[in-house]
């Protein structure tokens, strides 16, 4: 085997002195405070059983066998791009292989030389990628911060030609802080503006929602964004994603983003369990796992405030919840004693948040019980963690 180049060896000699360098973890019977596996359906035997009933009489392979535009879209595909045109109230919707790709794929290829995006200093690096694929401009305003955008806004786009598109992109959970922008605000400017709104929800739909269709459905701002991308691998317990927004889009999506068009398609196994996931959601029982999921976060914030936590957390109103402890050496110590005591945590380090800004990220289920939640506050309590 060739020698491994010495650019290479370096970069991870550098990470692994800064106490950042990425191991894969190994599984462990521990309780789950880690999974974006918020209600528990990626272990629901239910939605198991139910995929295969779509699969059932349609003679479809076990793989996708091409790409989308090739031999790959088979018909479960049209059933469930159907389905989340109803559910999430959009003119079309198209399913791409993961949220990464859905995100890369829009983003290099929507906005044009010329175009300006304006974007979260925090959002996910899946969009920053498809940022940097673009040939539009990009400007990063502060995190949440409106007066921030405005003034970004104000700076880069005053002079900008009659033809010049503004797309504003945020997320409406997200991933690293578990907080969210003030939506209706994002919207009145792009109203105001004309910008065109592009927001991830991919921690958002399955949690917020009726039947778990996401934040901006839930505060009735559907008809005022632009693009949503949404993730099946998340709340929803299974793979994919889909962009959802009007037909013209759709269209030109299935013309000009890459990662659609050059990648085989999703197994119709996949698409079943999604269409599955969706028919649970909508259920009695699917109701009952979103109100025992956010039961969960109101005792967790509670708890945190009487044990004196609630300074050393971002606040959110999500699954997600993250305690600073500035230092990839320190949050590591201390992911690693809370797995010692039983529960599975990471420990999110720079580069992947910003440096001192460093944190262990707790992801709420609707299978944890009160006993572990108490149990995880009372361990946090004695650990010593530094602001």
């Amino acid at each position: 085997m060739a020698n491994f180049p010495k650019k290479l060896a370096a970069k991870l000699e550098k990470r692994d002195q800064e106490d950042a360098l990425r191991v894969l973890p190994s599984g462990g019977e521990l309780v789950d405070f880690s999974s974006n596996d918020y209600l528990g359906l990626a272990r629901e035997g239910k939605i198991s059983k139910e995929a295969l009933k779509y699969l059932h009489g349609l003679g479809v392979p076990n793989g996708a066998t091409g790409s989308r535009l090739l031999s790959g879209n088979h018909t479960l595909y049209q059933e469930l791009e159907g389905r989340l045109t109803n559910i999430h109230d959009c003119e079309a919707a198209l399913v791409f292989n993961s949220g990464y790709d859905a995100n890369i794929g829009f983003f290099s290829s929507v906005p044009q030389r010329g175009d300006i995006i304006l974007f979260d200093e925090l959002i996910h690096a899946s969009i920053r990628d498809g940022i940097q694929m673009s040939h539009a401009k990009s400007f990063k305003f502060a995190h949440n911060d409106t007066n921030d955008l405005q003034a970004t806004f104000d700076r880069n786009c005053a002079k900008m030609s009659s033809d010049t598109v503004v797309y504003l992109v945020t997320e409406s959970v997200f991933s690293m802080d578990g907080d969210t922008p003030n939506l209706q605000a994002l919207v009145d400017f792009s109203v105001r503006n004309g910008c065109y709104l592009v927001v991830d929800e991919a921690h958002a739909v399955g949690v917020f929602g009726n039947k778990g269709a996401g934040l901006i459905q839930e505060l009735g701002l559907a008809e005022k964004v632009f693009a949503r991308v949404i993730t099946f691998g998340k709340a929803f317990g299974c793979h994919g994603a889909a962009i959802l927004g009007s037909s013209a889009l759709k269209t030109y999506l299935v013309n000009f983003a890459r990662s659609l068009i050059y990648t085989t398609g999703l197994p119709p196994h996949t698409v079943a369990t999604m269409l599955s996931a969706y028919d649970f959601m909508g259920s009695n029982e699917g109701q009952e796992k979103r109100e025992q999921l956010h039961m969960f976060i109101q005792n967790f914030r509670a708890q945190l405030l009487e044990a004196g936590l609630q300074t050393l957390f971002i606040p959110s109103n999500s699954a997600i919840h993250c305690c600073v402890v500035p230092g990839n050496r320190h949050v590591k110590e201390i992911a690693q004693k809370l797995r010692m005591a039983g529960n599975d945590v990471k420990p999110i380090l720079s580069p992947t948040v910003q440096k001192g800004k460093e944190r262990v990220r707790f992801c709420l289920h609707a299978y944890n019980t009160a006993d572990e939640v108490e149990h995880l506050i009372s361990l946090l309590s004695k650990l010593t963690i530094r602001v």
